[in-house]
């Protein structure tokens, strides 16, 4: 025995509510013809009588009484599931991850911890990396991305603002090596590979050669260390380059950047949350 549809049970608890195939087909919303239907198929599949028919009515066999009382049990618990999973949805909480530029720590984490106060239940997975996180997989909840506009045709995308690049140098270093107007003429440490598609690496990789480079270090600490001890200058975030002088900075260098999230999971209130929280509102 088996039933093909929930449908089929849908109508014959309907029926035996409302005690006649048309009251049932009225309150379903569908054709009379559709309500006899599925009950003869669901008889069929039963392999039992569950109505009794007569001239006033649809009434339960004891057949009929058995799938009314299982039926609705379960139609109860189809309905407190879906509250549950719908008062899940609104709730702002769970686990939210949010990839970003290794640099923007001084612009993000701010904003992400504020959220993270105002919301507790929220489990916070905060990646730096400069690959690209596949949203339509699931690997991120919202990604901040530097350069172009991202063209993916189901992300959907929000400008989050210009993110400025200096480069750091000690006053020790400018007193031996003079400003830095060519590049040629001085030492730098710079990002890896992963910023090699930033424009002020763009820049530099025009106007220097291997010679200029004393070291390469993804981790911007490792570079603050060599630029503090006067070898080089180089590119920090700002709250790295406290005690150090901005040696050079250009409009040029500047990235746009972005908030992208994917179209299945942009309206969910976590995500709301999240974006509103990055863009300071």
């Amino acid at each position: 025995m088996q039933i093909e549809s929930w449908d089929d049970i849908r109508v014959a608890l309907a029926v035996a509510r409302m005690g006649t195939v048309s009251g049932a087909a009225q309150d379903l919303g569908v054709h009379h013809a559709t309500v006899i239907r599925r009950i003869d198929a669901l008889e069929t599949a039963l392999q039992a009588r569950l109505f009794q028919r007569h001239t006033r009515g649809y009434a339960l066999t004891e057949a009929g009484r058995t799938l009314l009382e299982a039926a609705t049990a379960a139609d109860q618990r189809f309905a407190q599931m879906a509250a549950r999973i719908a008062g899940a949805a609104e709730r702002i909480e769970g686990e939210l991850i949010v990839t970003s530029l290794p640099e923007l720590g001084d612009l993000v984490l701010p904003r992400l911890s504020a959220l993270l106060a105002r919301h507790p239940d929220l489990r916070l997975t905060y990646v730096t990396d400069t690959r690209l996180f596949r949203l339509d997989a699931g690997e991120a909840h919202v990604a901040i991305r530097g350069g172009p506009k991202p063209q993916e045709p189901d992300y959907v995308v929000r400008a989050l603002g210009v993110m400025d690049t200096t480069l750091y140098a000690s006053e020790a270093y400018l007193a031996r090596h003079g400003t830095i107007r060519d590049p040629r003429d001085h030492r730098f440490v710079l990002p890896g590979p992963m910023a090699r598609g930033a424009p002020f690496m763009r820049w530099l990789q025009d106007r220097i050669g291997p010679e200029n480079i004393v070291m390469t270090a993804n981790d911007a600490v490792a570079r603050a260390a060599v630029i503090r001890a006067g070898l080089a200058a180089g590119v920090l975030p700002d709250s790295l380059a406290a005690d150090l002088v901005p040696a050079l900075s250009m409009e040029e260098w500047q990235s746009q950047l972005w908030l992208v999230t994917h179209v299945d999971l942009h309206r969910t209130p976590k995500v709301q949350a999240a974006l509103a929280a990055l863009r300071d509102d």
